[in-house]
């Protein structure tokens, strides 16, 4: 089967609970880590309200893009558990294709708390458990080179190798959301699959941390830092045709072919949950550039109308937007 869009990454449970007992403190010395929430040291901290629901990157990229209309699978790796079985009819209802879920029965299922603040902000403690067995084989590559898109989200256990197999593909464009051990890995590790991809999504934290790991930026100021232009600049020198860096409420910027475009934020109807706002908005833009005919500004406004839509409602995927609703 051919695909529009493969997702490639994890699928879990979100287990997401609120506490107003957390405090905000400033972390202005250190440019990767700006805001620490803090907590009394044994203490025990009062619940608000809790909610279980679906998360994972991939898993949210997939349903975004089979309800704006595309034919997605998601390749991910789940345990033979409950919560496995659970994330398989989820995606099924959702019209995603689950052909290319791997059942790992040795493994549970991928899960994550995500502790939510006064501010609805949100930390996300994530146990990527199954997914850690995520392989890519031979049919899986073959697949992969039918489609249109590979959206790759973050990865582990083997993602080295993983990473360079999904790489070699060269007849499929490749958007790229890297997780928290590929940015580890700095811009030394990362430099030639940066080279591959056609679109490299990050948050701004994402951004600083890629561009500071390069001996070339290190020693510049906050100043430097700070301006969406360095950001999207640095990046790009790292050959990704397209670069797109989101920053929470001032919106997001985007870069292709030396031209930055800026979209500020849609206000959203409610602020109930940020939780998986990032997939939203990269996903979006994805569906935006073939929907729209590869116009960037009309992919980021429907990435910013997705994500205002996703955050008004509990959970990562409920308020995703159908085809119809755009």
């Amino acid at each position: 089967m051919k695909y529009d869009m493969i997702t490639i990454g994890g699928a879990t449970e979100d287990i997401t609970f609120y506490t107003g007992e957390g405090v905000l403190l400033n972390n202005k010395k250190d440019l990767t880590k700006q805001k620490l929430l803090a907590f009394e040291y044994g203490a025990k901290i009062k619940v608000d309200k809790s909610f279980s629901g679906f998360g994972g990157g991939a898993a949210n990229a997939a349903v975004c893009f089979a309800r704006l209309g595309f034919k997605a699978a998601c390749l991910a790796s789940i345990g033979g558990d409950e919560r496995g079985r659970i994330i398989l009819g989820n995606f099924k209802k959702q019209g995603v294709d689950v052909s290319l879920i791997q059942k790992t029965k040795q493994a549970e299922t991928g899960f994550s708390f995500l502790l939510v603040g006064s501010g609805n902000e949100h930390i996300c403690f994530s146990n990527r458990a199954a997914n850690d067995e995520l392989r890519i084989t031979d049919d899986e590559l073959r697949i992969m080179r039918d489609a249109k898109w590979i959206y790759l989200t973050s990865l582990s256990g083997s993602w080295r190798e993983n990473l360079e197999k999904i790489f070699s593909i060269k007849s499929t464009k490749i958007a790229w959301n890297p997780g928290h051990r590929q940015i580890l890995a700095g811009v030394n590790g990362l430099r030639k699959y940066f080279k591959r991809a056609n679109c490299l999504i990050v948050n701004r934290d994402e951004a600083i941390e890629i561009v500071m790991s390069d001996r070339k930026y290190k020693n510049q100021g906050a100043a430097f830092f700070g301006g969406a232009k360095n950001l999207l600049s640095a990046l790009a020198s790292y050959d990704s045709k397209i670069i797109l860096i989101t920053n929470g409420r001032h919106g997001a910027d985007a870069m292709s072919e030396g031209k930055i475009y800026h979209q500020p934020i849609i206000k959203e109807r409610l602020r109930v949950d940020t939780t998986g706002v990032g997939d939203a908005f990269g996903s979006s833009f994805i569906a935006g550039w073939e929907l729209y005919d590869h116009d960037i500004k009309r992919s980021l406004k429907l990435a910013a109308k997705n994500s205002a839509a996703e955050i008004s409602q509990q959970g990562a995927q409920n308020g995703l937007l159908w085809k119809k609703d755009i």
